[in-house]
């Protein structure tokens, strides 16, 4: 491609012969309902809303019940249309969430992004991003609503269990995997990231959904922004969704301090920035701040928010007359329609807008990655406790009980954002539209995402069900079950100890809405040789007895009064008992943890979340996964996490005489990084190479050896402690890390490579600098688990930047067999 041929030029050529209509819906998007007739073809009031071109097309995957095959003919049919029947034959943008797998029926699933990230396994996320954007592709969607980069420190925030975890360094890593993995090299041949929810979504006022961002402007820059800015200086992300939140009086959606002089001038964005669901809605009827559509509409895009979606309220044909009378700029318009037509030149919809509907082909690649996402899974759990060697269990074990609200289903391992999950809000959705919810409050506004099904119940009752009639009804358990092939823990358990007999009982529900029965599992278990408690939360969009999820938030963390009484009644058996827990957000374990010697948390697992379980508890697989977050001792103590400033949280110093509460340790119950193996990790003192220099490098290397008697992997955790003049800094911060697996007896030599600028921060002028001075590097197992230091000084003068330029140290992993002629050299990009 030629300098004359660049999407930004072609862009500009093609924008000049728009009308003002064509420019304002090229900005706006439509939803997928109501897109067939009766006859099988594009409906009439479809077509009438895409007949002079539109920008985007939501989730035609996820709002309706298609196969992949179906939704690739679908959008094909959409396009044609589109490139055929329209003034310009612009193509639209397809998009879809796509933050565990693409979240439509189809497509192989994988486990949720917290799960992910107590992997601390970035390339394995960018193996499984890589493989998603390739599904996407094949169907016609080049456009993923996903990742999340909210850094979560708030236990009370449901939506915790989509977020990397609280540690801006995981985060960046995770999210800079995840973008290169989607969009490639060239977009061509990729799918449009989208990272969200730009700013401070996860550090809102009480830990609700939507609530007032509770940050000051340097730790909002400092902790929340960095990811974002990982993956645009690292990865050329190319959109960004912003917040529903609003900060310092302004909702985000409307401020153009964050949206443009935040994320544009000082991060150096360059893509299109899209707005979360009914964000410009919201402006008007939940934020109050604008009075019509027309007002949100300007608002917003005067801030620099260029596409509304799902559908058009403040900006399509609405935003057209505002600019023709004069009332909103427009160069306002001209700016933002340009970046929808530059995506979408990049992308390649103007030279090939269409895909191959070959179904064997679009069957076959939907269905790739099973053994990826069991890998992951693996990957992911995580071994909290485990007193006197009590995992893993032995598999000539006689009788198991497998006792709990998760031994025997299998939605488990499938929380928001993902099919099964969406499904179900397709049903509460069709409730709602039909006047038949039980609990139409949560789901408040969801009838507006259908503003061409009318206002009539009947209309917008009929136009849904005809929609989404094949997943009305049924099971969605049997549907998990047949279409995923998940298996339950008790399932999972019976695969890997044929031999054994395997009773099940639930005792009670997640909650406490659910029947209760303790005294009949509690018989169950009294016969068995050894009980496994499959415990835990439940994630859900907007339903019933869901304990997170998007809109689900929690003033309680611990685990559901119910799920208590039965670990009680269950430990009072005085039988050899384990504990698993299902759990996105960090659940409240005081009252019971000492009542079970060995606990596992499986995350939310995916298709996989039980077989993975089971082949931890024995020992099949050896547990490597560790906390992404801090696990607290009570609610009380949230937020709570790692890198906490010197003199606040738990990280006090010796001169404080105030160190935490009258009534229990400030200490968390498990600290961040926390995750224990059936083997043990012998760390050596680090080596400091050469001395280090305001505009160098520090090289730190570490020698992790296996002396245990299994094969196992370690994650070696490399943190700063560094002091500042005139502001305060994180007592700890995770820097860098790296998975080093090691068989028995096998060392392995870590060399972590540290820029200097990485640990650059705001000074008390407010300007980016590194300075000379005093610093100590931490190197262990966890947070809290420190195996061995080194202090070193940073020489030289103070440096200022223009910009941050380094995210995670670099790693290198080079691995001695026990057979000294032998050895692998493994670099890492942590």
């Amino acid at each position: 491609m030629t300098g004359d041929e660049t999407p930004e030029r072609r862009a500009h050529d093609l924008l000049a012969r728009m009308t003002l209509t064509e420019k304002a819906l090229q900005v706006s998007c439509v939803m997928p309902m109501t897109i067939l007739g009766s006859d099988g073809a594009l409906s009439g009031a479809f077509r009438a809303s895409i007949c002079h071109g539109i920008g985007h097309v939501a989730g035609i995957g996820m709002f309706g019940h298609r196969s992949p095959v179906e939704q690739a003919r679908l959008i094909n049919a959409v396009q044609r249309y589109l490139v055929t029947e329209t003034r310009l034959g612009i193509p639209a943008v397809f998009h879809n969430e796509a933050l565990n797998g693409v979240v439509a029926p189809g497509f192989t699933a994988f486990p949720t992004p917290i799960g992910l990230a107590a992997s601390w396994d970035p390339d394995g996320l960018g193996e499984m991003a890589e493989l998603i954007g390739r599904q996407m592709r094949s169907v016609g969607l080049r456009q993923a609503l996903s990742p999340v980069f909210d850094v979560a420190r708030d236990a009370r925030w449901g939506r915790v269990h989509e977020t990397y975890g609280e540690e801006p360094c995981l985060v960046s890593a995770m999210a800079v995997a995840f973008t290169r993995g989607l969009q490639g090299t060239d977009l061509r041949e990729g799918v449009m990231a989208t990272a969200k929810h730009f700013l401070g979504y996860g550090v809102t006022e009480a830990g609700q959904n939507m609530a007032a961002t509770m940050v000051g402007r340097r730790e909002l820059y400092e902790v929340y922004a960095r990811p974002f800015e990982a993956a645009i200086r690292e990865a050329g992300l190319a959109s960004v969704m912003n917040s529903y939140s609003e900060y310092d009086g302004v909702p985000i959606g409307m401020s153009r301090e964050l949206l443009t002089g935040l994320l544009r001038d000082r991060l150096g964005f360059d893509g299109t920035v899209v707005s979360d669901y009914m964000t410009i809605t919201n402006l008007r009827d939940r934020q109050l701040v604008a009075s019509t559509a027309e007002q949100a509409g300007a608002l917003a895009l005067q801030a620099g928010l260029d596409v509304e979606l799902p559908s058009e309220f403040g900006y399509g044909h609405a935003l057209a007359i505002a600019v023709e009378a004069g009332r909103v700029p427009g160069e306002w318009l001209d700016r933002s329609a340009l970046r929808v037509l530059r995506d979408k030149f990049a992308l390649g919809l103007l030279d090939n807008p269409y895909v191959p509907e070959d179904p064997i082909t679009i069957s076959a690649v939907a269905e790739e990655g099973d053994d990826l996402s069991r890998r992951l899974a693996a990957q992911s759990v995580t071994l909290l406790k485990n007193t006197a060697d009590t995992l893993p269990l032995s598999t000539k074990v006689q009788t198991v009980a497998v006792i709990g609200p998760h031994a025997d289903g299998v939605l488990v391992g499938f929380p928001a954002y993902t099919y099964p999950a969406a499904a179900q809000l397709m049903r509460g959705m069709a409730a709602v539209f039909s006047g038949t919810a039980d609990d139409a409050d949560a789901m408040a506004g969801l009838q507006d995402l259908i503003p061409d099904a009318g206002t009539d119940v009947a209309q917008r009752s009929a136009a849904v069900a005809a929609e989404l009639a094949p997943i009305l009804s049924g099971d969605l358990d049997d549907y998990v079950r047949a279409h995923y092939g998940a298996i339950s823990l008790t399932d999972a358990v019976r695969a890997v100890v044929p031999d054994a007999t395997v009773v099940s009982a639930p005792g009670c529900g997640v909650t406490a809405a659910e029947p209760m029965d303790i005294p009949t599992a509690a018989a169950a278990a009294g016969d068995a040789d050894v009980v496994i408690l499959a415990l835990g939360g439940r994630g859900g969009w907007f339903g019933a007895n869901i304990t997170e999820g998007e809109g689900s938030d929690t003033a309680d963390i611990d685990l559901p009064a119910p799920q208590v009484d039965l670990v009680r009644a269950i430990a009072e058996l005085a039988k050899p008992t384990v504990a698993v827990l299902a759990a996105g957000r960090p659940y409240g374990l005081s009252n019971v943890v000492d009542l079970v010697p060995a606990w596992i948390i499986g995350y939310y697992g995916g298709p996989h979340h039980a077989a993975a379980l089971a082949d931890a508890l024995f020992g099949v697989t050896n547990p490597s996964g560790k906390l992404p977050y801090t696990l607290p001792r009570h609610c009380g103590q949230v937020p709570i996490y790692a890198g906490q400033k010197n003199g606040s949280g738990y990280r006090r110093t010796a001169s404080d005489i105030h160190k935490g509460y009258t009534d229990m340790p400030a200490t968390p119950l498990f600290a961040f990084g926390h995750g224990l193996s059936y083997t043990t990790f012998d760390f050596s003192e680090p080596r400091l190479k050469d001395l280090v220099t305001t505009e160098g490098e520090a090289h730190f290397t570490v020698e992790v050896t296996n002396t245990g008697q299994r094969a196992g992997t370690e994650v070696a955790q490399l943190y700063i402690e560094q002091t500042a003049v005139g502001v305060t800094r994180p007592a700890r911060e995770l820097a860098g890390f790296a998975r080093v697996a090691l068989a028995p007896a096998q060392t392995a030599t870590v060399q972590f490579t540290l820029n200097v600028a990485q640990l650059a921060y705001l000074g008390i002028q407010g300007d980016l600098i590194v300075q000379p001075g005093r610093r100590t590097a931490l190197i262990g197992a966890s947070s809290d688990d420190i195996r061995a230091q080194v202090a070193f000084d940073i020489t030289g003068q103070t440096k200022r930047l223009t910009q941050r330029s380094h995210f995670v140290a670099a790693t290198e992993v080079n691995t001695r067999s026990a057979n000294p002629r032998r050895s692998a050299r493994v670099p890492r990009r942590s």
